[in-house]
C-alpha cells in the first residue's frame, strides 16, 4: 500500500512539473505575440525539448505503474486520466512552439497592433490560460465542478476563433499586400483554439477519474 502511494506521488509530481512547464510556455508565447517579442519567442522554441523529455518521464512513471501494481477502481481511472492528460499538455507545448514559430518568422508591421485588439487575442490567451489554471486546480483538489467550469470558456474561445475569419477577410480586403501576412496570423489564431480544445481535454479526463463519467 505504501509502495502505491509513493508512486502515484511520483507520477503527480512529475506531472505538476510538466503542467508548470507548459503554462510557462503558453505565458511567454502570449506575451511575444501581444508584445512582439522576438526573444520570449526564441526562448519558448528552445524549451520546446524539455516538454517532449517531462511527457516521456510521465509516460515512463505511468507504465511502471501500470506494470508492477496493476491498479483497478479509481486508481486505474486516476492513472489512465494522467496518461491522457500528459499527452494532452505535450500537444499544448507543440501548439505554443508553432506560435513562437509565427511571431520569429511572419510577425511584421503588416499585421498591426489594432489588428490584434480587434481580433481579441489578448483575451483568447487570458481564457485559454484561465481554462489551464482550472484544470490543474481541479485535479489538484479532485473537483469535478471546477473542471466542468472549463468548458464554458472554451465555448468563448471558439466565438473569438470563428470571429476573426471575418475581421481577418475584412483586413486583407482593404491591405491586399499583407493577405499572406494575415493567413500565417490566423493559422496561429487556430493554434491558440486548439490549446482551449486540449484543456476541454483534460477537464473531460477529470470528470472521467472523479466520477467515472465519459465526456464526449
Amino acid at each position: 500500500m505504501r509502495h502505491t502511494e509513493e508512486s502515484i506521488k511520483r507520477v503527480k509530481k512529475s506531472l505538476a512539473e510538466m503542467w508548470l512547464l507548459v503554462q510557462g510556455q503558453v505565458e511567454k508565447v502570449s506575451a511575444a505575440l501581444l508584445e512582439r517579442n522576438r526573444e520570449l519567442a526564441l526562448e519558448v522554441r528552445s524549451r520546446e525539448k524539455m516538454v517532449d523529455a517531462y511527457e516521456l518521464t510521465v509516460d515512463r512513471e505511468c507504465e511502471n505503474f501500470f506494470a508492477l501494481l496493476t491498479p483497478v477502481a479509481v486508481d486505474l481511472r486516476m492513472m489512465l486520466s494522467i496518461v491522457k492528460i500528459n499527452n494532452n499538455l505535450e500537444r499544448i507545448g507543440d501548439f505554443a512552439d508553432g506560435i513562437a514559430v509565427f511571431v520569429v518568422e511572419n510577425l511584421n508591421d503588416k499585421i498591426t497592433p489594432e489588428l490584434i485588439e480587434r481580433l481579441e487575442l489578448k483575451r483568447m490567451f487570458q481564457e485559454t490560460l484561465c481554462m489551464l489554471s482550472l484544470c490543474k486546480a481541479a485535479l489538484a483538489n479532485e473537483d469535478s465542478a471546477m473542471a466542468g467550469k472549463v468548458f464554458a470558456k472554451d465555448n468563448l474561445v471558439d466565438r473569438i476563433n470563428a470571429d476573426a475569419i471575418a475581421v481577418l477577410a475584412e483586413h486583407m480586403s482593404a491591405h491586399p499586400d499583407a493577405i499572406a501576412d494575415c493567413l500565417h496570423l490566423h493559422s496561429a489564431i487556430r493554434r491558440i483554439e486548439r490549446i482551449g480544445d486540449r484543456c476541454s481535454n483534460i477537464a473531460e479526463d477529470i470528470v472521467f477519474y472523479l466520477e467515472a463519467r465519459v465526456l464526449k
